[in-house]
């Protein structure tokens, strides 16, 4: 099973055996007689900024993984100059990684919105995501050159810095090559 399956499962277990302590300890006929459930403790915020970080490090490992895996590393093996070996499928490959990248970065961002200190590490960054937008289609027609690819790895960085300043480490994690086409 794979760990964040896992992380999500035991999660769902702890919340639900803390709603049912929460709601066996406390006076069930008025809550059913007044028809409120037991309130949020402080423990579901605690929850949802854990998950929120969660997120942010599976999208921005992925984003980050597909970046170098289909777009930097061929790159800088010169697989985007024309008459290379191999051009058509490395562009194809890095449009869709492009466009992967920039979808996984916007989740990212809006992930660390759940938290607050991950959300102040990592606003002043999405300026350089937005940039990215059209960075798939540059790739897909073999318009990209050094600056751009600079770029991205500047925001993959920024957002890996961001990360790990807010307790919440980034690591390369590649996208199967079913996720990068869908999405």
């Amino acid at each position: 099973m794979p760990r964040s399956l896992s992380r999500g499962i035991a999660a769902l277990l702890l919340s639900c055996a803390l709603l049912l302590t929460t709601a066996c300890g406390s006076d069930t006929t008025q809550s059913l007689s007044t028809g409120s459930a037991a309130s949020p403790s402080a423990s579901s915020t605690f929850e949802k900024q854990k998950l929120a970080k969660t997120r942010f490090v599976a999208n921005a490992g992925l984003a980050a993984g597909a970046a170098y895996q289909w777009i930097v590393k061929p790159y800088k093996a010169g697989k985007f100059k024309k008459g290379a070996d191999g051009r058509t499928v490395a562009l194809v490959k890095a449009g869709l990684a492009g466009a992967f990248t920039y979808n996984r970065l916007k989740a990212a961002v809006n992930n660390a919105k759940g938290d607050p200190l991950l959300s102040k590490a990592v606003a002043p960054l999405s300026s350089g995501i937005d940039s990215l937008k059209e960075l798939g289609t540059k790739l897909r027609k073999g318009e990209v050159d050094a600056a751009d690819v600079g770029g991205l790895e500047g925001v993959i960085n920024g957002i890996k810095d961001a990360g790990k300043s807010a307790g919440a480490e980034v690591k390369d994690k590649v996208p199967s090559a079913s996720q990068l086409s869908g999405g």
